[in-house]
C-alpha cells in the first residue's frame, strides 16, 4: 500500500503528465507536492516504481512512465450475491463486480493493527485498515489520531464540551484518553476493515 505521500506524488505525476505530455523532473515533483528535497522526491519516485506504478529509464531526461495497465481490473472480483450469517437464505446468483479499486482509492492507505483496544467495533489485533486521509473529523468516528507529533494510536474520537479531546477505546477493559484539543491531530478516518483468515 502507498504512503499518503507516495499517493500523492503519484497523483501529482498523474496530473502533470496529463497537462504537460512530459513527465516532471524531481524538481518540479518536489514543489508540486510541498517539499524542498529533491532527495526525498527521488524516494518517493523509486517507491512508486518499486510497487510497479511507474517505470524508470536511467538516463534518459524526464525518464518517468507511468504503468498503463488498467489496475480497476486487477482489483476486482466477481460479486456472486448474497451470504446469509443468520436464517438460510436462497442462493441466487449475482452479475456483479467488487472493485476494490473503490475502497483502496485516491487518499487512502492501509495501516496494521496491534493491540486490541477496538475490539468492540470489529477490528481485531491483526486486521487491516483503510484509512481516508483527513484532517478532520465528526465525533464518533474511528480515527487515527496522532498525539503530541509523536505517537498515533486508532481511537473513537469524542470532543467534550470543555474543548478536550477524548480517544475512546472501543474495548471495555481500557479507560478513554483525554487531552487539550492542541496536542491531538487527526490524520485519517477509518472507511475499511480487511482480514485474511489462516
Amino acid at each position: 500500500m502507498l504512503t499518503p505521500r507516495q499517493l500523492q506524488t503519484l497523483n501529482f505525476i498523474r496530473h502533470f503528465i496529463a497537462a504537460h505530455q512530459h513527465a516532471p523532473s524531481l524538481t518540479e515533483i518536489a514543489h508540486g507536492i510541498g517539499i524542498r528535497s529533491k532527495g526525498v522526491a527521488h524516494r518517493y519516485v523509486q517507491a512508486l516504481a518499486g510497487a510497479g506504478y511507474l517505470i524508470l529509464h536511467p538516463g534518459r531526461q524526464r525518464g518517468i512512465e507511468l504503468v498503463e495497465e488498467d489496475r480497476a481490473d486487477m482489483l476486482s472480483m466477481p460479486l456472486m450475491g448474497y451470504i446469509a450469517a443468520g436464517q438460510p437464505i436462497e442462493a441466487i446468483p449475482g452479475q456483479d463486480v467488487l472493485n476494490l479499486g473503490e475502497l483502496l482509492g485516491a487518499d487512502r492507505y492501509a495501516l496494521r493493527v496491534r493491540g486490541d483496544s477496538m475490539i468492540e467495533a470489529g477490528i481485531q489485533d491483526g486486521d487491516t485498515v483503510i484509512i481516508e486521509h483527513r484532517v478532520r473529523a465528526d465525533d464518533g468516528e474511528i480515527v487515527v489520531a496522532l498525539v503530541d507529533g509523536e505517537e498515533a494510536t486508532l481511537k473513537r474520537l469524542k470532543t467534550r464540551l470543555d474543548g478536550r479531546v477524548e480517544l475512546v477505546a472501543e474495548n471495555p477493559g481500557m479507560s478513554p484518553l483525554l487531552y487539550a484539543a492542541e496536542r491531538v491531530a487527526v490524520q485519517g478516518v477509518v472507511v475499511g476493515l480487511l482480514r485474511c483468515y489462516p
